[in-house]
């Protein structure tokens, strides 16, 4: 594996535990997600990674090679995109990007060459010239991807890479997320997107208050969900009991909305058993489809104020 964190701390001087006895592995030409929601630690993992954060115990090397002794070897083996703005007003897309990738070592040629690919790739060429004062705050993500993706490091990180993007562009982006993989980088991706790193990801850790409470592909983690199918049921705002389900699988209230595990044999009786419900009113509407990562999740983390044994014995229940 190129990067290989194992047990890792992280306790602020507020005595807030940020990151818990963390241990993941990321490989070469590996797209790995860190899913969780704000808070979850996610952040703070990838700040030490890269040496912007100095951990309170545990270990982080590169092919073997110590980052938290020399914190200026990440910076040097690293491509990374902060979850803030970058800082870029004054310049425009086109001298940032190109700043940039000289700066990581890139020649001018093929700095140049590689900026206009990436321009066309994520169709930001009427925006390239253009004061990065005037840009949208969506543009602005683009060009700040495209600065850490300009002259990739062997380990590139991005920390939500598609806030405020619209959604055209964000399935651009995801394109070349994949690319830079293909090409052989490590790219360690930190979102709260539960969809869109289903499609984008080849493994995953989900973290909650600091700990890593679930890793594997999507499929893996949906296979120990236990259900084939996802019946989803949005309550009648008057229920204030969800109805209970006379199938096996996993059962999780989400606002007003049950999501009910069911099998592929079921999948008829699941819809005339919802069908029901509508008619006596209890719910609104219903839809039935494959299970998701997103059914993964919230039966990890979707309990308020649940610690990381509950929701593992959670999670573990739903799979018996």
């Amino acid at each position: 594996m190129l990067l290989t964190i194992e047990d890792l701390v992280k306790v602020y001087r507020n005595g807030t535990r940020a990151n818990d006895g963390i241990s993941l592995a990321v490989g070469e030409g590996e797209v790995f997600g860190l899913l969780g929601h704000n808070g979850a630690g996610k952040s703070t993992l990838v700040n030490q990674v890269v040496g912007l954060l100095k951990p309170s115990s545990g270990a982080i090397q590169i092919d073997g090679r110590d980052l938290i002794a020399d914190p200026g070897l990440a910076r040097r083996l690293c491509s990374f995109q902060a979850q803030a703005q970058v800082p870029i007003d004054g310049l425009t897309p086109r001298q940032a990007i190109d700043l940039l990738g000289q700066l990581r070592g890139g020649s001018r040629v093929d700095v140049q060459r590689r900026r206009d690919h990436l321009v066309d790739a994520l169709e930001l060429g009427e925006w390239l010239d253009v004061d990065a004062a005037r840009l949208s705050g969506g543009v602005k993500r683009l060009v700040a991807f495209a600065m850490a993706a300009i002259t990739p490091g062997r380990l590139v990180m991005l920390d939500e890479p598609t806030n405020d993007v619209d959604p055209v562009r964000r399935r651009l982006l995801w394109r070349q997320v994949r690319s830079l993989a293909d090409h052989g980088a490590a790219v360690l991706l930190v979102t709260h997107n539960v969809i869109e790193a289903e499609r984008s990801v080849d493994r995953l850790a989900i973290l909650d208050q600091g700990h890593v409470i679930a890793e594997g592909t999507p499929a893996e983690l949906k296979a120990r969900l236990g259900a084939e199918l996802r019946l989803e049921l949005v309550l009648d705002p008057d229920v204030v009991d969800p109805p209970k389900s006379p199938f096996g699988g996993s059962v999780v209230p989400v606002g007003n909305r049950v999501m009910v595990g069911v099998s592929k044999d079921e999948a008829g009786p699941a819809v005339s058993w919802a069908e029901s419900l509508a008619r006596a009113g209890t719910i609104e509407e219903y839809t039935l489809g494959p299970a998701t990562l997103e059914d993964v999740y919230v039966a990890l983390v979707g309990g308020a104020g649940a610690r990381p044994a509950e929701v593992e014995e959670v999670f573990d229940a739903t799979a018996a």
